[in-house]
């Protein structure tokens, strides 16, 4: 005879089976929409399926560069698409208060071109401004005057890819699309010296204020790469630029002769300074007079395996002043940061602010050298000597540093009120003189390591003011 709870105990085992069936094939739904997730992801990744990126209305009027005829399959050159667009925006702009130029996915060949005033320049993901290799397509410019000449060779010079005069309010963003330089012949060019004239940068504007550079990538310069000449108010945020090592004088940033320039939250890796902050050169620069001022340099990090993280000159012949570089990575570079100045240039370097520096893997932590040379040509006057001073440290680390600091002024030319505050920063290897100094006035503050050198007094002794001998460790270690 059956037990009278017989039939309940089928219902409950009944019940837990379907209970655990429908865990079963809820964890067979789940497992189904995350390989549905991830397969669409992988193909997003391959480029077999992508979900285009809504591009924002930034501007009172947009247009796309394919209204202009832009074709980018990487071989047409879209010059006169870009002339069109920008001349179309400039007359809208004059009506309307601004206009967008958006730049779809694709390869945009092309060569040189300006850009107008109240106008962003939008690069949609995936998308690339090509510089063509044409050197004839390339214009010929005066030399900026505060230089007198090409920087590398006397008279003209090539323009800059993206080139902006007398402009205001003008905007290059996007989806992080890059603007290609397409430099490797030019860099072989310069360095067979086969080059007629000075090469061309990636991105200029002169006389020219409120200019914002972000989140887009820079890459392969044939020269400098981001050139705001004689410019006020401009900001470069979020933006990643590339260069080969081998690749000459490919500076990342060069504010010359600027005010109010924020540089932020970028990432540089290039064949020469990653940021060079800069004035004019000798007797040119002495007689434009404008000096680069109000200068943040701040959360970068920079690799610069030829050269240095941040640097300020050789070219500060109209002065540079009050400069902060803060929150600053720097690693696998020849130097650390780095301010280079000579007889000839004139000029002032003054309140230059250092705060919170690391460095892995440098060669030189920190670098002033007074007696640099480089001239534009035998006319310069030997009697300007610049005036190197009040240059201030705050928390220096580092790890795997040849030479913490090698700060070199010269009898015509001393480097006078620098502070060193809290420096902490481990060598590659146990020897002496690791810390480098001449023709220094100075003190230090907290914990220095390595000990300082003899010139930098502290709060019980006084510095000493001298020529120092150089030393078996500086030899063939050279830091222009």
């Amino acid at each position: 005879m059956r037990p009278a709870f017989r039939p309940q105990q089928e219902q409950i085992m009944i019940a837990a089976v379907s209970k655990r069936r429908g865990f079963f094939l809820l964890w067979i739904a789940f497992f189904l929409c995350l390989f549905v997730y991830q397969s669409n992801y992988i193909a997003q990744v391959s480029g077999s399926k992508r979900i285009a990126r809504a591009v924002p209305r930034l501007r009172p009027v947009v247009f796309n560069l394919t209204d202009f005829g832009g074709i980018g399959d990487g071989r047409t050159i879209n010059t006169r698409a870009f002339e069109r667009a920008v001349a179309e925006i400039s007359s809208a702009a004059a009506k309307s208060g601004g206009a967008q130029l958006n730049v779809p996915a694709g390869v945009w060949l092309t060569a040189p071109f300006n850009l107008t005033s109240h106008m962003t320049l939008f690069l949609e993901e995936d998308a690339t401004i090509l510089a063509t290799q044409s050197e004839d397509l390339w214009p010929l410019m005066q030399p900026l005057p505060s230089y007198g000449r090409g920087r590398e060779l006397p008279g003209p010079r090539y323009g800059s890819l993206i080139h902006g005069q007398h402009l205001e309010d003008i905007v290059i963003t996007g989806h992080n699309g890059t603007i290609d330089g397409n430099g490797r012949k030019w860099w072989e060019k310069a360095k067979l010296k086969q080059l007629k004239h000075t090469r061309g940068r990636l991105i200029q504007f002169m006389w020219s204020r409120g200019i914002e550079i972000s989140d887009v990538t820079l890459r392969n310069s044939p020269f400098w790469t981001v050139h705001p000449y004689d410019c006020e108010n401009v900001t470069i945020r979020g933006v990643t630029i590339i260069a080969p090592p081998d690749a000459p004088n490919t500076d990342g940033i060069d504010p010359d002769s600027c005010r109010n320039v924020l540089i932020e939250n970028c990432y540089i890796s290039v064949g020469d300074d990653g940021v060079a902050v800069k004035s004019g050169w000798d007797q040119y620069g002495i007689d434009y007079g404008k000096p680069c001022a109000n200068i943040t340099i701040r959360n970068i990090q920079v690799n610069a395996p030829v050269s240095a993280g941040v640097s300020i000159g050789s070219e500060m012949s109209g002065g540079i002043t009050n400069v902060t570089v803060e929150n600053v990575y720097i690693w696998n570079s020849k130097r650390g940061v780095r301010i280079k100045t000579t007889p000839g240039r004139g000029g002032y370097v003054t309140q230059v602010f250092y705060r919170n520096i690391t460095m892995e893997t440098v060669r030189v932590g920190i670098v002033i050298k007074t007696d640099y040379g480089d001239h534009p040509d035998e006319f310069y006057d030997p009697t300007a000597l610049p005036v190197v001073e009040k240059i201030f440290f705050d928390g220096i680390y580092g790890s795997e540093v040849r030479i913490p600091a090698r700060i070199y002024g010269s009898k015509e030319v001393p480097v006078r009120g620098l502070e060193i505050r809290d420096m902490n920063v481990g060598v590659t290897r146990k020897k002496k003189h690791v810390f480098q100094c001449s023709f220094l006035q100075g003190q230090v503050f907290g914990t220095i390591f390595p000990k300082p050198c003899e010139d930098l007094g502290t709060s019980s002794r006084p510095g000493v003011f001298r020529e120092a001998k150089m030393t078996s460790e500086s030899d063939g270690d050279d830091d222009a």
